[in-house]
């Protein structure tokens, strides 16, 4: 078996097919999206120019489960999201969305400790790993992406418009810790 902790190699060939590398077949979108809820990296690439097309293929999972009537992401989200976009890329948005996914992992795993800690028949229950397998995988494959170095934005005549770093920092942190004050309530 391969190593679970490499990511697993998708190809593209020109035909748009999606060949694994691993088990030497054709895979779909929804095989890719079963690899990842069960825990596993995944990497897609261009067989011809090996160009990462990783990103491209988890949005359109993402859409795709969506317009399914699957909704994970609040319209309000998706139109802040857009409007991310728009913005200079020294939105704070992404470092956001990872820091409030990487404390909402945490409080879920709290929150199982708890009920474990609870009834010990919880920590039994079939499906209980998987179950966690397949959050830790969602938020993972979810904040990949969102944590690289991203600069302030600035005005027309190069200033910056966002406020000092410090004062942005200090906004963010009292947010999460406030976010996280209720996740530890909720547990």
């Amino acid at each position: 078996m391969a190593d679970s902790e490499s990511p697993l190699l998708i190809k593209r060939y020109a035909s748009r097919r999606l060949y694994n590398t691993e088990t030497s077949d054709y895979v779909t979108l929804e095989d890719i999206a079963g690899f990842i809820r069960g825990g596993r990296e995944v990497q897609i690439v261009d067989l011809k120019s090996g160009d990462d097309l990783t990103r491209q293929y988890l949005l359109q999972i993402i859409a795709e489960h969506e317009s399914r009537g699957e909704n994970v992401l609040p319209l309000n989200v998706l139109n802040d999201l857009v409007r991310s976009y728009s913005s200079s890329a020294g939105s704070v948005v992404p470092q956001f969305l990872a820091a409030s996914f990487e404390m909402l992992r945490d409080g879920q795993s709290k929150m199982m400790e708890n009920l474990e800690k609870v009834n010990p028949m919880m920590a039994n229950m079939p499906g209980i790993e998987a179950m966690q397998a397949q959050q830790a995988a969602f938020l993972k494959a979810m904040t990949t992406g969102f944590s690289g170095n991203w600069s302030a934005p600035t005005d027309e005549d190069g200033s910056s418009s966002a406020p000092a770093e410090g004062d942005d920092l200090d906004s963010i942190r009292k947010q999460l810790a406030e976010l996280q004050s209720k996740l530890s309530k909720m547990s």
